[in-house]
């Protein structure tokens, strides 16, 4: 199935290549912009992202489920921060893969350089490495079968770069982020990131907000859960035209629901919730930059990302040139620092998103004449519906030290680690290393995932799922000193309902690179079938 899978993904982005590179479905119109003016909106847009996330980086997470009201002491020279930010960094990791093998490079290229960076990477991103160093390539590496954080908001807070090389040709920037968007997420996860490519992409051409989104939610499935959050937003606002934390509050109600995969957990860094403080701060911003700042970061949850977003879509309306004075001295003032483990400043990645642009240009219909630059209009076309976990929530959490549940053969020892708070040893989870060590849980529903440590002494463990092998996995990970402390380190959904058996048998084998054999465990997450909150929910007004 996997295989069959892929094929015709392959063959589905093909198709869509050859629509992408001709755009035969509209017609021969035209709209131009003079070089000078493209290059200061690309560069606006890139400043944006790097004012953004130094602006909202000492909120992130601090806020959860509540309004951020605390001052917020920001700097111009703050920009500086950006350079250690992963909103930055992965993406032009994707540009150095283009400028070594091609923008036309098939994503498994892409997801080599992601695997090879020598930063850290947390969620889909980390799992897209960890996929990548278990032989699991685009696009089964973002896929809900091997990532639990498909529709986590990685790809939306690195997808800036595609939009930011396609003025005004939402097909071209669309099909780009299908081919990147699946290396890590899928789903809304993928539509957070082709929704934000989008509205850069319109913002090369229209200045009005609203319209500028309405645009964007073209190029992603109007019945898809992303497109009603956004769609959700632009209700709140114009029944709240001046009262954001009003509609903070509804959306909340509506959506507010715990993150899939940080179950058990009020952090949420789901694409569509995040995306939606997005949309929020630059309708209720409207087009202040410190207001759009500020209100972008206040909603909260992963608060440097959002305002990194809304800020660059201004960059892009407004150019560099039409940005603060002191935030364009900000960025200057780090303009040649290189963003950490990559080639790239913010000028090379001006200069260079600039010669891409040009070239999708070109291979899209349009000219370069002198200082005129010719695009061939297109209409957003949406990919088709991707639901990552339909009806999927979380009914309970059993940890290994509960014993409920669950049984041990063979030699298991219990794995300890300093509390964060005091030099006190806390038990963190089970481990085993020998061969035919197993272990086993009964459970009630239809989904389990089964949570660990992924460590540099990890070995391999054969699962099985009702008296089937459901597959091998490989525990070993070393990412630069970053051990995954606790980590899914296998999952299955879509069972059907009712009881069901988990068997671990240790295999007491392991990669050349791991220094051991061990297979942690420390809980399970249990799923069951309902419906979520957002489904039948009604706002205060609508009653």
């Amino acid at each position: 199935m996997g295989f069959l899978r892929d094929t015709i993904y392959l063959i589905s982005l093909s198709a869509l290549m050859l629509v992408v590179f001709s755009c035969k479905n509209v017609p021969d119109e035209f709209r131009t912009i003079k070089a000078e003016v493209l290059n200061d909106k690309i560069a606006g847009g890139w400043a944006g992202k790097m004012i953004g996330v130094s602006y909202g980086g000492p909120t992130e997470f601090v806020a959860q489920c509540r309004i951020y009201e605390d001052s917020i002491k920001w700097k111009p020279s703050d920009t500086w921060e950006s350079m250690w930010q992963d909103d930055i960094y992965v993406q032009l990791t994707f540009l150095m893969a283009m400028d070594k093998y091609g923008i036309d490079a098939p994503a498994k290229k892409y997801q080599e350089l992601l695997a090879k960076a020598g930063y850290k990477l947390w969620h889909a991103n980390m799992q897209a490495r960890k996929n990548y160093f278990d032989s699991i390539f685009p696009p089964a590496s973002g896929s809900p079968e091997y990532n639990m954080h498909a529709d986590c908001i990685d790809f939306q807070i690195e997808a800036d770069y595609i939009g930011f090389m396609c003025p005004g040709m939402p097909q071209t920037a669309s099909c780009i982020a299908e081919k990147i968007g699946h290396i890590m997420n899928y789903g809304d996860g993928l539509y957070g990131g082709i929704f934000i490519a989008a509205l850069y992409s319109e913002a090369f051409f229209e200045s009005d907000i609203q319209k500028i989104i309405e645009k964007a939610l073209r190029s992603i499935p109007e019945e898809s859960e992303y497109s009603a959050i956004i769609n959700d937003v632009i209700k709140l606002h114009k029944h709240y035209p001046s009262d954001w934390k009003a509609s903070w509050k509804e959306l909340e109600g509506k959506w507010g629901e715990v993150d899939f995969c940080e179950s058990g957990s009020t952090s949420n860094t789901d694409a569509k919730l995040n995306g939606a403080y997005i949309v929020m701060g630059l309708l209720y911003g409207d087009g202040d930059p410190r207001r759009t700042l500020g209100i972008t970061t206040r909603c909260g949850q992963d608060s440097d990302c959002n305002p990194s977003n809304a800020m660059a879509v201004l960059g892009v309306i407004k150019g560099f040139s039409g940005l603060p004075l002191d935030m364009q001295e900000g960025v200057k003032s780090a303009g040649d620092s290189i963003f950490i483990n990559t080639t790239y400043s913010f000028n090379t990645a001006v200069k260079n998103t600039n010669k891409y642009a040009l070239d999708l240009i070109v291979r899209n219909g349009g000219k370069v004449i002198d200082n005129e630059i010719i695009i061939k209009t297109q209409l957003p076309v949406a990919p088709k519906l991707e639901v990552s976990f339909p009806d999927v929530v979380l009914d309970k959490i059993e940890s290994v030290f509960d014993k409920n549940g669950w049984a041990f053969t063979g030699k298991w020892k219990t794995f300890e680690v300093p509390s964060e708070s005091d030099n006190r040893l806390i038990k963190q989870s089970m481990y085993a290393e020998k061969a035919g060590d197993g272990l086993e849980i009964d459970f009630s529903g239809v989904g389990i995932s089964l949570a660990g440590n992924w460590y540099k002494d990890g070995g391999k463990v054969d699962i099985y799922v009702d008296g089937n092998l459901n597959r091998s996995v490989d525990t070993y990970y070393f990412d630069s000193g970053n051990e995954q402390k606790i980590e899914s380190i296998w999952h299955v959904l879509n069972l059907q309902p009712g009881d069901h058996k988990v068997r671990l048998v240790v295999k007491g084998e392991k990669r050349p690179e791991s220094e051991g054999t061990k297979i942690y465990v420390s809980s399970a997450k249990i799923f069951k079938t309902a419906l979520k909150k957002s489904d039948n929910y009604k706002f205060t007004f609508e009653n």
